[in-house]
């Protein structure tokens, strides 16, 4: 029987675990084994700077977070060595993108689940996470949607210009016209 002491203390690690877990987006769990200290430093600096919380967890502690939180999918990948990677900022990618990539060159660092917006979620759909576009991908790529009918117009005036700087009494009517000749031919 477990001394009461030894057993607060681990009812006070789960709440921890709870609560750090309740309050990030994004979680996913790997298995560490066969990695050496240097490349596993280098992961834990890479992690850090993502903003992403990296600690090594004793099965059943997790197991006990996750009954507690629902994620009870979870259950069955909790076996071996388990190490957590919680995100500390909005980039739900970053745990998923920075693991996956580092799981492609060590062959026994493996995926095994993770959890997103509050649902646990297998190991494809951690891949699936991890092949996304970052944050600021996604951002960038839409603001250049928006930009992009205002830069065909300003390509489109410039070319009017340069059209008519050859003739200086050629003026906007003269240019428009046959676009407008073309729409009324065209309605008859």
């Amino acid at each position: 029987m477990p001394n009461a002491k030894i057993l607060e203390e681990k009812k006070a690690l789960v709440a921890s675990l709870v609560e750090k877990i309740k309050n990030s987006p994004a979680g996913v769990l790997v298995d560490y084994k066969g990695i050496n200290v240097e490349d596993d430093t280098k992961l834990r600096k890479q992690l850090r700077e993502a903003g992403v919380e990296y600690a090594v967890i004793k099965n059943t502690l997790i197991r006990f977070a996750a009954k507690e939180l629902g994620f009870d999918e979870l259950d069955a990948c909790l076996h071996g060595t388990t190490a957590l990677a919680i995100s500390t900022t909005d980039d739900v990618v970053a745990p998923a993108k920075i693991l996956a990539d580092f799981a492609k060159t060590h062959e026994n660092f493996t995926l095994k689940a993770g959890y997103l917006e509050g649902k646990a979620i297998g190991e494809d759909e951690v891949k699936k996470l991890a092949a996304m576009p970052s944050k600021e991908t996604l951002i960038a790529q839409v603001l250049y949607s928006f930009n992009y009918p205002i830069m065909q117009l300003a390509i489109a005036c410039d070319a009017i210009v340069k059209k008519a700087e050859g003739n200086e009494e050629m003026k906007v009517a003269e240019l428009v016209a046959p676009k407008e000749a073309a729409a009324d031919e065209a309605a008859e």
